[in-house]
């Protein structure tokens, strides 16, 4: 499973990298393995020295990401969670508090279907570690329980660094935005360092930074069902593609998969949405909506990226019909001709500008 994880990843990466090649300016390429995942950054434009030296800074601060934003290693996140359970307050450094802050706005822009307080359900799934879980199905009846307590960001609050909770059962995981906010904080220091044309990828969620040899970055979708490209799409300048799907992560049992994607209502995995992919200019944002869009399904995916203020939107459920907006129709190419079961929903962008 992770090496084909891997290999897509590439593949992401390979199409909108071919101009720079033809062009003849020759990307800079490291990778290095990080939030479970293979990160790979491509630079173009600068010494390789000086895009060494940026990658250097940013896999510093990634590690740093790692340890103090993990909700079950040893590390700050880790004692929040822990102090909350035992129904204390706890004061926080300036590195978790702007991501509690974040959770919160988010959970409110979702109707609650981004929510980074389950953190103690999605342990009792055995998805907080970096490896798939295995060994007996968990306890229903616990899942069940925890979510009846209804943990949510509403139940936290945060009075300047201080950080308490009215429910026990609220434990912070980050896993559904903490890429985009790393990837978003990448781009930041690549900037710094000089750097304007990259792309950082995560495990085939991807930032990019500019537009090399004067073309727009061509970035692949992946296609959930044939571990391939279903399609491409080119990016704007500083535009970002990130795709929530419940076919990387699983525990199966007897046959049944169990997605590591939960709804936070139910605390059950997700079955109906299998791939969920939004382009936008922001990672931190991008990758909570489409984890929200997953969430919300068929039937409510077009109000959550509404609120979200996402204006392109691709997904697609496990009878391989595809839910996307106009202004995604115009934008995407399909490899092959497009889904014969495409469900077209009201436009987007008109709704997003009304600052939603």
């Amino acid at each position: 499973m992770v090496g084909r994880l891997l290999k897509i990843g590439l593949l992401l990466a390979v199409a909108c990298l071919a101009g720079c090649r033809e062009a003849g300016d020759k990307p800079y390429h490291e990778e290095a393995y990080v939030f479970g995942t293979l990160v790979s950054f491509d630079i173009v434009g600068v010494p390789e020295s000086q895009a060494r030296k940026a990658v250097r800074d940013v896999s510093a601060e990634f590690q740093h990401m790692h340890k103090d934003w993990h909700a079950w290693k040893e590390g700050e996140l880790t004692e929040v969670n822990q102090a909350l359970a035992r129904g204390e307050s706890i004061e926080v450094s300036d590195f978790v508090l702007p991501m509690l802050k974040q959770a919160k706005e988010l959970y409110h822009r979702s109707d609650g279907y981004f929510n980074p307080a389950i953190g103690a359900i999605i342990g009792a799934w055995g998805f907080h570690s970096d490896e798939l879980p295995k060994g007996a199905m968990p306890s229903l009846a616990h899942i069940a329980e925890l979510a009846a307590r209804a943990p949510s960001m509403d139940d936290v609050t945060i009075n300047g660094r201080k950080v308490s909770s009215t429910n026990t059962a609220v434990q912070f995981d980050f896993g559904g935005f903490g890429k985009g906010a790393a990837l978003d904080r990448a781009e930041e220091v690549l900037v710094k360092h000089g750097v304007r044309n990259a792309i950082v990828n995560a495990g085939g969620d991807l930032n990019t930074l500019g537009h090399p040899a004067e073309r727009p970055w061509k970035i692949a979708i992946r296609d959930p069902v044939k571990w391939g490209v279903i399609a491409y799409v080119e990016l704007e300048d500083g535009e970002d593609v990130y795709t929530s799907g419940n076919y990387e992560r699983y525990y199966e049992h007897e046959g049944v998969k169990y997605s590591h994607i939960i709804n936070p209502k139910t605390g059950m995995p997700v079955g109906n949405i299998i791939s969920s992919t939004v382009v936008h200019k922001g990672g931190l944002v991008a990758d909570a909506a489409a984890t929200a869009l997953t969430v919300s399904g068929p039937d409510g995916w077009y109000d959550v990226a509404r609120k979200m203020g996402i204006k392109y939107v691709l997904l697609i459920d496990d009878k391989g019909t595809v839910y996307m907006n106009p202004e995604m129709q115009k934008r995407v190419r399909f490899v092959e001709k497009e889904p014969t079961h495409v469900v077209l929903s009201k436009p987007l962008i008109a709704m997003a500008s009304e600052g939603l």
